[in-house]
């Protein structure tokens, strides 16, 4: 039988990610029962404390079990949890521990959403790859700069380490895990059962760039600010660097660390924001919104969009604008 622990951090979690998470490997043994297969699967709360006060002390979650009543698991699922994370850390000290004791002794262990923060704490993330929610992407490269954050990606799988993006993007790593420990055709059907699509490959369709500007260096502030108020020309990098008298070399440099984009790659995602925005709230042609931000080779624009958003400018317009659903179904 193997062992499935979901734990119940404390501090402000995702009582979807717990309670959904219960419920889809609970599921399991109900899917192999209907192969003919006996059960394989035992799933349980686990906690620091019997009882944890969540959402401002409006839920309670009574863990089955506590952390040190589980000596061998061989799955540890983190929820996310929100708020100040330091604090999390501090105050989930003991759990901490626990996972890499778990690890250690051959678990694997799946972080949802940010609860990569959790996972990351426990150090067994650094050197190593992760996802988690787009919008934290720039907090948790501050809070663990040795970890490598890739804020595009659904699901991370390393070492017996696996990660998610954001928000209910944990349900497709909850089914990836449901493939890693009872087979293809059970993930199969808990999608179905659960209607989990398993087509999703990126977060790159739902980010909205938002600058990174929590750095002091103010050189690359004043780079920043020029680039977005000149999103309809082509900038190059020698001249950012001759306006703010600095070598390209070194704004490169000072540059990436600050923002953790080199300047081309944010010059492209400032212009590309805002033509999102513009294909989702107008009904200018894709020409004039590429051309309104400087783009005037299609080719190398469709490129730069598709890489960025994981789809083609048509392609987001038609998910996102509709007002252009409606007009092109009339």
């Amino acid at each position: 039988m193997k062992h499935i622990s979901i734990l119940v951090p404390e501090g402000d979690c995702s009582l979807a990610n717990i309670e959904g998470a219960h419920q889809i490997f609970c599921r399991l043994n109900d899917y192999l029962a209907e192969e003919g297969r006996g059960p394989e699967f035992i799933v349980q709360l686990v906690g620091q404390h019997p009882e944890t006060l969540m959402k401002k002390g409006l839920f309670a979650v009574r863990p089955e079990v506590l952390l040190q009543d589980v000596s061998h698991t061989d799955l540890v699922v983190i929820p996310a949890v929100h708020g100040n994370m330091q604090q999390i850390m501090a105050d989930n000290e003991l759990m901490l521990d626990w996972i890499v004791k778990q690890y250690n002794g051959g678990a694997a262990v799946a972080a949802l959403c940010i609860g990569a923060f959790v996972l990351a704490g426990t150090g067994l993330l650094d050197g190593k790859s992760c996802a988690t929610h787009w919008e934290f992407a720039g907090r948790f490269r501050q809070m663990f700069p040795s970890v490598n954050l890739i804020d595009d990606r659904i699901i991370t799988d390393e070492h017996n380490l696996y990660t998610s993006g954001g928000a209910y993007s944990w349900l497709n790593l909850v089914l990836y895990l449901v493939e890693k420990f009872a087979g293809r055709e059970t993930a199969i059907r808990c999608s179905k059962g659960f209607e989990i699509d398993t087509e999703r490959a990126g977060q790159s369709p739902f980010i909205i760039f938002r600058p990174q500007k929590g750095h002091q260096d103010m050189a690359v502030r004043k780079a920043q600010e020029y680039i977005e108020a000149n999103i309809h020309t082509q900038i190059s990098v020698g001249e950012l660097a001759s306006m703010l008298a600095l070598g390209r070399r070194n704004l490169e440099r000072r540059f990436k660390q600050a923002t953790a984009n080199t300047v081309k790659e944010y010059m492209q995602r400032v212009k590309i924001e805002a033509v999102k925005k513009n294909l989702e709230s107008t009904q200018g042609g894709v020409y004039e919104a590429m051309a309104g931000v400087g783009y005037s080779d299609p080719k190398t624009f469709r490129a730069v969009f598709k890489k960025l958003t994981g789809l083609s400018p048509l392609q987001y317009r038609s998910k996102y604008n509709r007002d252009f659903v409606a007009y092109t179904s009339n």
